[in-house]
């Protein structure tokens, strides 16, 4: 059994991640994909009031445990459309950590401020000026496999544009250009050798 494929959109809060994923689910046709979100994750967690330190540990295992879900469910050959907010840089790192390189497509999904900032009014479910505030954050890494504007293209015109380019990922693909110039050459090897253990200890079960 191979490794899933996993479509990574990486954008601001209301830049059109979830429009575009809801699309390629419709639009892909040579596998059976799933729709991760990390909103989708945020919305399971308890409604009890927290305090801000108690906050802000459980959004960081929040998505700690969102980005293992989408290596647990590509591991054993699930595609996975990816629909995450990269504003902390340990976001990326964690992700460049528990996720195959080699198996990630990295879509960064732009769109105007202006244009953002209308959409965000719009849709009255989010704190006010939170997508200018990830503005600048989201894209600092500066390295994407494909690149949308979701504010010139349709949501359906994004994803016939990543379906085309699917089976044309680049090798090294963003993802292992990331890995090498922010993980070391110790880490890099460590957690290869500890996906190298798991997949051994998977065939010997099997």
């Amino acid at each position: 059994m191979g490794s899933g494929r996993i479509i990574f959109l990486n954008g601001t809060s209301s830049s059109g991640k979830s429009s575009i994923a809801r699309e390629l689910l419709d639009v892909l046709d040579d596998g059976v994909y799933f729709h991760l979100s990390v909103d989708s994750f945020n919305a399971m967690r308890t409604k009890r009031e927290l305090g801000p330190e108690e906050l802000d540990a459980a959004l960081r295992r929040t998505r700690m445990g969102f980005h293992r879900s989408i290596a647990a469910m590509a591991e054993v050959g699930n595609d996975v459309v990816v629909d995450h907010v990269l504003s902390e840089p340990w976001r990326l790192i964690d992700c460049l950590t528990v996720l195959p390189p080699e198996d990630v497509l990295l879509v960064g999904v732009h769109c105007l401020l202006d244009e953002l900032v209308r959409r965000e009014q719009a849709r009255g479910d989010r704190p006010a000026g939170l997508a200018a505030h990830q503005y600048d954050l989201v894209h600092a890494h500066g390295d994407y496999d494909l690149e949308c504007d979701s504010g010139a293209a349709t949501p359906r015109e994004c994803a016939q544009r990543i379906k085309e380019f699917l089976p044309h990922r680049p090798d090294p693909t963003a993802f292992t250009r990331l890995r090498r110039r922010h993980l070391g050459t110790a880490a890099r090897i460590a957690v290869d050798a500890l996906r190298e253990r798991q997949t051994q200890k998977g065939d010997a079960v099997g």
